[in-house]
């Protein structure tokens, strides 16, 4: 797979970088949202409340009711994709910085060229992928063992173990849904795994006793601010925008917010949130960044991302 030499509109441009920006700046928000409000539940009405909005659109525009079996479809990819992918990732910005997530998170083309070459019965990785992937792990590595690295100490590496296995979920859910019984409709598809990813995420949060911990008094100003983003341009204009790259120009091009994406949030952490941006955190950045545009760009791979 490859970016082809085409010369596309600035519209184009434009939902790309809003893609760059918008995606990158969630991990952010999500440690600014869960800060005051319980994690699955911040998680579960976001996505409820996004694929309900989306859901009503996409019926005021007149698209068919989906079938049963469409729904289960779509509740099973929005179990991988939202409940455990996405639900994990806010459970481990409790204790991880944010952009040490995004950077580990990002690994996703990794596990897509192994799952569809193992699972899929895709094409075998070549030399080139291969050389991406064993750069991946060693930056992944990195965070796992550190070695007399005392600014990354303030977290337990056995997290980044936790979002290698988070990440795999992503994955997961991600080939499944190329094969799975769903709407033609994008948008619809995408409000209905939204639906259900929700409400997997608030029944976790239910059975883990988080109503108890729930106090609308406790809910900081800026949480709210941060939920409503994700809502808002996290999971709607982020997404959309995302598609209609997807519709408008190669998935090459499309894809390559998996490797601006970590970039945009290490920054946005260290500026915001005062996560540290050392040497050592800035190899690692590099080292996962190349490794995730070496498997993305590759000529010979077919689509990949998210």
């Amino acid at each position: 797979m490859q970016i082809q030499k085409t010369r596309y509109p600035l519209s184009v441009w434009i939902a790309l970088f809003t893609v760059y920006i918008l995606w990158g700046s969630t991990y952010l928000g999500i440690r600014i949202a869960i800060e005051t409000i319980p994690t699955f539940f911040m998680g579960g009405s976001r996505f409820l409340i996004a694929g309900g909005i989306l859901y009503l659109f996409t019926w005021i525009k007149g698209e068919s009711r989906p079938s049963w079996s469409q729904w289960k479809s779509a509740a099973l990819i929005g179990f991988f994709l939202l409940a455990i992918g996405n639900g994990g990732v806010c459970l481990a910005e409790n204790k991880v910085p944010s952009g040490i997530v995004a950077l580990v998170v990002g690994i996703v083309p990794l596990w897509m060229v192994l799952l569809q070459w193992l699972w899929k019965k895709g094409p075998r990785p070549d030399g080139l992928v291969w050389i991406g992937i064993a750069i991946g792990i060693t930056g992944i590595s990195l965070l796992v063992f550190p070695k007399g690295e005392t600014e990354i100490e303030r977290f337990d590496p056995l997290w980044v173990l936790f979002l290698i296995g988070t990440s795999l979920s992503w994955t997961v859910g991600s080939l499944y849904a190329q094969s799975a019984k769903l709407p033609a409709s994008a948008l619809q598809a995408t409000a209905m795994e939204m639906i259900t990813g929700g409400i997997f995420l608030l029944v976790a949060g239910f059975v883990l006793g988080e109503p108890a911990e729930f106090h609308w008094a406790s809910i900081s100003t800026h949480s709210i601010i941060a939920w409503s983003y994700l809502i808002l341009f996290g999971s709607l204009i982020g997404f959309t925008s995302y598609i209609w790259v997807l519709h408008k120009a190669t998935p090459a091009l499309a894809s390559t917010y998996a490797f601006v994406n970590p970039v945009i949030a290490v920054i946005l952490g260290w500026i915001f949130a005062g996560e540290a941006l050392t040497s050592f955190i800035f190899l690692v950045s590099l080292l996962i960044v190349a490794a995730v545009a070496m498997i993305t760009l590759d000529p010979n791979r077919s689509k990949l991302g998210k």
